[in-house]
């Protein structure tokens, strides 16, 4: 991976989505929308303190990885990805370069979304607030590095749109938002034990509720990180040039 040819790949999709009004609403707007209707939804209630923050890592996580494993296989139906590999650019700059510009519209969604939950809908949260934005970054992260995986498997657009049910219903229904984890058959535990969403609303709840719990928050972190980058790696490894 050559990080000259990594910054231009990201260049150039941050350009491409900087003249998409659409996507960029997507992105941005919709999470600050869907937080704005959950808190209108429950107002006068504490059920918004208590799921919010869960909520707040899971709608980036969703909208990033639509977001994603579109925009990317869309490059590949073009024939734009075969054009570009026929030039001196491998890849791991290619997928590294998608990551790195996701990466960046899911950190800066992450703080929009973030910043109008806490100091517009007044969200609550035992934490700190600053970790509460760190976590739903790398969701956000988290659903861009999955996006660029499933990408690979798809031929249509359609076909990248029903991987968000093959692959994202299972982590909603099993992340322990729905329900505690502990609560759960042993087989369907052991099954949420893999899966990385877990891990990302159990840092959420973590700081709903513990006022000092940041060693137990940042192992959470790490173990998504690890995810993500286990998912670009995988990305890159499985990249065709176009879709057949």
């Amino acid at each position: 991976m050559t990080p000259s040819l990594t910054l231009a790949t990201a260049e150039r999709v941050l350009r491409q989505i900087r003249h998409d009004p659409r996507t960029v609403a997507l992105l941005l707007v919709v999470p600050c929308a869907l937080m704005g209707l959950l808190a209108w939804t429950y107002d006068g209630t504490p059920v918004f303190d208590r799921i919010g923050a869960p909520l707040l890592g899971i709608f980036p996580f969703v909208v990033m990885f639509l977001v994603t494993s579109v925009a990317t296989l869309r490059e590949r139906q073009s024939g734009t990805l075969e054009r570009l590999l026929t030039m001196p650019l491998g890849k791991g700059d290619l997928i590294g370069g998608y990551a790195v510009a996701f990466g960046a519209l899911a950190v800066l969604q992450a703080l929009i979304a973030s910043g109008f939950a806490l100091w517009v809908l007044g969200l609550d949260v035992a934490g700190k607030a600053w970790l509460l934005v760190v976590v739903a970054a790398v969701d956000a992260l988290l659903g861009t590095a999955l996006g660029l995986l499933v990408s690979a498997f798809a031929n249509t657009e359609f076909q990248a749109v029903q991987f968000l049910p093959a692959v994202v219903l299972p982590q909603l229904l099993l992340c322990g938002l729905l329900t505690s984890r502990d609560g759960l058959p042993d087989v369907l535990h052991a099954v949420s034990d893999v899966l990385p969403l877990s891990y990302a609303v159990d840092a959420m709840q973590t700081l709903t509720t513990s006022v000092d719990a940041t060693s137990d928050v940042v192992r959470d972190l790490l173990i998504v990180l690890a995810f993500v980058l286990g998912a670009v790696l995988l990305g890159s490894a499985t990249l065709r040039r176009r879709t057949p």
